[in-house]
């Protein structure tokens, strides 16, 4: 199991312990098809829900885990409306629709589950009555919206080596007068600069980066060995090419990882951190990484910029010189409709069908 969903799993098992038995009979359930990450987020939902039907009177529970079927049977229409509205109203963090849409599709399979797969002692469904069959969940995420989303939010053409030029040069010249930023750019430039030219090179996620080891790096070949997610195989890790570019910042970091984060043998992560006052490096966080890259995006201009929009840079990039079918690919999409959104911020497809017209 990589990293991440080891901590994944780790907050799974406690967190649902906080759920009714049912919900924690679901997780099982589940378990074998999906990820710890993706369950997690399944129980940070169904959190929120019972903490709402219980504020709302709907439920008698004193705690979420005595939360019962019963009473998620006589919820009525209105009620799944009211904690629609409060998901996009609530004061604390009002919800987008694509989040709010994504939680009622979490209590979808749970209510889903109950009604239709799982059984009780007399073989008889556990919930008899299952209100969110009658929720219609559209889908709001389309490549096309996405696209124009992203527009002038990710970097283009000769930017993509300027990033990375900036924080190798240009950004110690932006805080000179800071000298502790400074120094910890000076200790972590050819880090930072890396993983930036990677995902730059790659389109990797920020979880597969902070997966990496040092085992599944081949400088040689310009390859990586990669956990890509969704993928629910343990034993296998995805083969990943990158970019010469890449390749020769990847050899700048390596050439001091060993020295400068005073990595220690056991450590077999490849990007590392080493924290104040400690002894020895240890694995860059995902966190760590997305700061990172949001502290020289501003710097560079780029508000906008994050450690996400890198990769849609990248994909961007690479969908010029290939087809929609290597791009999806390289990036490890499901589905080549996730990779359409690389065809609208290129235009690529309409301007290619332009000039056939016109050369007919």
């Amino acid at each position: 199991m990589n990293v991440q969903k080891e901590i994944d799993r780790i907050k799974l098992d406690d967190k649902v312990l906080g759920m009714p038995w049912f919900v924690q009979q679901f997780i099982d359930y589940k378990l074998p098809d999906l990820s710890p990450s993706t369950l997690l987020e399944y129980v940070r939902d169904y959190e929120t829900f019972f903490n709402w039907l219980r504020g709302e009177g709907l439920s008698q529970a004193e705690n979420n885990a005595k939360v019962t079927l019963q009473e998620l049977e006589v919820l009525r229409m209105e009620n799944v409306v009211s904690y629609r509205i409060f998901l996009a109203t609530k004061r604390e963090g009002a919800n987008s629709r694509i989040t709010v849409s994504r939680k009622l599709s979490s209590l979808r399979s749970l209510f889903h589950y109950l009604s239709q797969i799982a059984e009780d002692e007399e073989f008889y469904p556990l919930l008899k009555r299952n209100i969110m069959a009658k929720i219609e969940i559209k889908r709001i995420h389309k490549p096309k919206d996405t696209a124009a989303k992203l527009k002038g939010k990710i970097l283009e053409e000769d930017e993509l080596l300027e990033f990375i030029g900036y924080i190798l040069e240009g950004y110690a010249k932006d805080v000179e007068k800071n000298k502790q930023a400074l120094y910890a750019h000076e200790q972590n430039k050819e880090r930072d600069a890396s993983i930036t030219s990677l995902i730059l090179n790659s389109g990797l996620r920020v979880s597969e980066v902070v997966n990496l080891n040092v085992d599944d790096l081949d400088l040689n070949n310009k390859l990586l060995h990669v956990y890509r997610k969704g993928n629910n195989d343990e034993t296998f890790k995805t083969p990943v090419y990158f970019r010469e570019q890449a390749k020769d910042d990847l050899m700048n970091y390596m050439n001091l990882r060993q020295t400068r984060y005073k990595a220690p043998k056991k450590e077999k992560a490849l990007f590392l951190a080493l924290a104040n006052g400690q002894n020895e490096g240890r694995r860059m966080t995902k966190r760590a990484i997305q700061a990172m890259i949001i502290k020289y995006a501003k710097r560079f201009g780029k508000p906008y910029l994050t450690v996400h929009k890198l990769r849609h840079s990248f994909a961007t990039d690479y969908y010029l010189q290939n087809d929609i079918y290597k791009t999806k690919e390289q990036l490890g999409h499901a589905s080549t409709e996730t990779t359409e959104v690389y065809a609208h911020l290129t235009d690529k497809t309409m301007s290619e069908a332009i000039e056939r017209r016109a050369d007919s």
